[in-house]
């Protein structure tokens, strides 16, 4: 049975939270006066309620009323919580977007893929020659060697073709140009003139020019002779004439050079002023034949082809002839029918080739001839004029790269 005074207190706590008044008079409170309408006013005379309920309750020993659960709106994460606003992208520009990536690189793989076809298609194309000689060869070096020939064989020209080159009407066919192009495993590739007048012992003839060997016995007696003049195996052979010269500096337009003095030799059909000018392949094949007046003979001549195939492989690598597809197609169709490559020589001799050339042009290469004793020597007979080549030197400079190595080949530079 309820107690009549709990009942009471009751009353009086409802009257007291709501604002009632009983019959009796109270004396005002001391304490806040607050509005009925506001709704903190209203919460906070309910927690005061419950709080005073909950303790007359615990003094009589009830279970405590549990307090209304008031809602409080969420807080709002930190500003650095939130995530950030995207805009989002309209679906037909994203296609967009993503239509146009795909074409450049499209069109990117397509040019590489050109780019490296049609020097592949030019090599496959060339004319191949029997270059391996007979008998015992010297062992594989580490790297490739390339014999690079220039032929003053006049026996596929026309005669419109020779009194436009001047090349005259002389029979046989020599080697104006030796040279060997060395490409190692690591470091810097070297371009080495063997003086077209060496002095040297041409296997089966006994000494003579060196020149003579391509006379004597074409490519294979050639590659032979080198051989054993330097100790190193001849890994590819590439073979050029005077015709294919001359087209070959027209198909990129011609070289730059500067003459500190005039070049007139008849002989070589070149008569040049002094000054820098550009050469059409007429012209570079004078400047590279030229040697009477030249004070250092045959060793300026082969400076001068060592200059002329730098320029020519630098003019080769250029952007505006690797990236425009039509004058690419045509430098490398006039290498396809100016040069004659080894039988045998594939894809490795062409990369060689080509990386040995761009690191020449570059000027990250070496270009040397083989060191020279007596540039004015004369033969074992006395009747011809002959270069005397140091053996001494040559033969350190051949060992080197019989081991691969080309960091001393500064030395030899001219």
């Amino acid at each position: 049975m309820a107690d009549p005074s709990d009942e009471q207190r009751r009353r009086a706590d409802l009257e007291w939270l709501y604002g009632g008044r009983d019959d009796s008079p109270a004396p005002p409170s001391p304490g806040r006066v607050t509005n009925i309408s506001n709704t903190a006013d209203i919460e906070r005379r309910e927690r005061e309620y419950l709080a005073r309920a909950a303790a007359r309750r615990q003094a009589s020993g009830q279970r405590p009323l549990s307090p209304p659960s008031i809602r409080e709106p969420p807080a709002e994460p930190p500003r650095s919580a939130r995530p950030a606003r995207t805009v989002p992208v309209m679906p037909k520009r994203r296609h967009r977007v993503r239509r146009t990536v795909l074409t450049i690189l499209v069109l990117l793989l397509a040019w590489l893929a050109y780019t490296v076809a049609v020097p592949i298609k030019a090599w496959s194309q060339m004319p191949q020659v029997n270059w391996v000689p007979s008998g015992a060869r010297p062992a594989s070096q580490p790297g490739t060697a390339i014999l690079l020939v220039g032929s003053d064989s006049r026996s596929d020209m026309t005669q419109a073709d020779k009194d436009a080159l001047g090349t005259g009407d002389a029979d046989g066919g020599r080697t104006d140009t030796i040279m060997i192009l060395y490409v190692p495993p690591q470091g810097k590739s070297v371009l080495i003139s063997v003086p077209r007048d060496s002095y040297v012992n041409i296997p089966g003839y006994g000494k003579e020019k060196i020149n003579a060997a391509y006379a004597y016995g074409g490519p294979q007696l050639l590659v032979q002779t080198v051989e054993n003049v330097t100790g190193l195996r001849i890994d590819g052979y590439l073979e050029i004439g005077f015709d294919g010269f001359a087209n070959v500096v027209n198909a990129v337009n011609g070289i730059n050079v500067c003459l500190d003095s005039p070049m007139d030799d008849p002989l070589a059909n070149i008569n040049l002023p002094a000054g820098c000018q550009t050469l059409d392949g007429a012209k570079a094949l004078g400047y590279v034949r030229h040697r009477h007046g030249d004070p250092e003979g045959d060793l300026g001549r082969a400076k001068r082809q060592r200059e002329v195939v730098a320029k020519v492989a630098n003019k080769l690598k250029s952007p505006a002839t690797v990236i425009n597809p039509l004058r690419w197609w045509e430098v490398n169709m006039a290498l396809s029918g100016a040069f004659t490559r080894g039988e045998g020589s594939g894809p490795a001799e062409l990369i060689a080739l080509a990386r040995g050339m761009l690191s020449v042009a570059s000027g990250n290469g070496y270009t040397v001839q083989v060191p020279v004793a007596d540039p004015a020597g004369w033969s074992d007979d006395g009747t011809q004029s002959v270069v005397i080549l140091d053996s001494a030197k040559a033969q350190a400079m051949f060992s080197a790269l019989a081991k691969g190595d080309t960091s001393t080949m500064g030395q030899y530079a001219s």
